[in-house]
């Protein structure tokens, strides 16, 4: 028998499989497809203050080997979560991690301090490194000072479990990670999307209406298996990897450059239940080579 079990930081997560925020809604729309419970964990959407319509259509094009998307952090805002949403999150029977996201520091203080008395939260991800939105987002992920401030101001708010959610969108993101980790970050997201335009040659315009949007699928996953293998080498807090993730094959890849847990994002708009499977592949390869945990694997990579 394998243990699955990871932690990161006072975290225990069932097994490393975790679905990435904005893949899966807030967990309570894909109950009659998935066994939720056999999941590691569930990011929920990004969260912001107020409400968020998004940015307008078309938001979301496929590309070769990916997924352009331009959603603009669109969600309910904080009231209608804790009002709506935790009281069925609070159900699941699988660790919830809350993304949240803010135009300015004092949001993402305010955002904490609101959630932090309802039951129900096990950590939070802070998003830091959105491409899609004018405040915030990039504005604050590429700036090292920026999302270190983010991560002392937040981290005095909270005792739970802090993740950074990093962008690839800079020069060496391992100096992100170890400033992080030095203002008291539990552990990091690796890699957000990186941006990318397409254009449609019918009309010369571009395909998104905001011109440029995240990439993500399997075309970023070489590039996100590097970032991880940076941050590895550079830090001691846990990395969450994620980046093209669409098989159990791909999830140890990442562990094996130093993940010691796993986001699936944009295979979860092919399959919902391709988390679970993920997860059984991972043990059965642990199993397979008589592994007694999976955190065995992680950067066990031979050079």
């Amino acid at each position: 028998m394998v243990d699955t079990t990871v932690n990161i930081g006072s975290l225990k997560l069932k097994n490393p499989v975790v679905v990435a925020s904005g893949t899966f809604g807030y967990g309570d729309e894909v109950l009659d497809l998935v066994n939720v419970s056999l999941l590691g964990g569930i990011v929920t959407k990004s969260l912001t203050l107020k409400p968020r319509d998004g940015n307008p259509p078309p938001r979301i094009v496929e590309t070769a080997s990916g997924m352009l998307n331009s959603i603009g952090l669109a969600n309910i805002g904080v009231k209608k979560f804790i009002e709506d949403k935790i009281h069925l999150l609070r159900k699941l029977d699988t660790s919830i991690i809350v993304n949240i996201a803010g135009n300015t520091i004092e949001e993402y203080e305010e955002l904490i301090i609101l959630l932090e008395d309802h039951a129900g939260i096990d950590a939070y991800e802070i998003n830091v490194s959105c491409p899609n939105v004018k405040e915030g987002g990039l504005a604050f992920g590429t700036k090292c000072d920026t999302t270190a401030e983010i991560t002392r101001r937040v981290r005095k708010l909270t005792k739970k479990p802090i993740i950074v959610k990093l962008t690839p969108n800079v020069t060496r993101i391992a100096e992100f990670a170890v400033a992080v980790e030095g203002e008291g970050a539990d552990a990091v997201s690796v890699i957000n999307t990186l941006v990318g335009l397409t254009v449609d040659v019918k009309t010369q315009k571009p395909k998104l209406s905001t011109v440029t949007g995240g990439l993500s699928g399997p075309a970023i996953k070489p590039v996100a298996l590097a970032k991880v293998y940076e941050v590895y080498k550079s830090v001691k807090i846990p990395i969450i990897g994620l980046g093209g993730i669409m098989n159990w094959s791909d999830a140890v890849e990442f562990m094996l450059v130093g993940a010691r847990a796993v986001q699936v994002g944009t295979a979860n708009f092919i399959d919902p239940a391709v988390g679970l499977k993920i997860a059984d592949g991972i043990e059965q390869y642990c199993a397979d080579r008589k592994l007694a945990q999976v955190v065995d694997l992680v950067g066990a990579l031979k050079i």
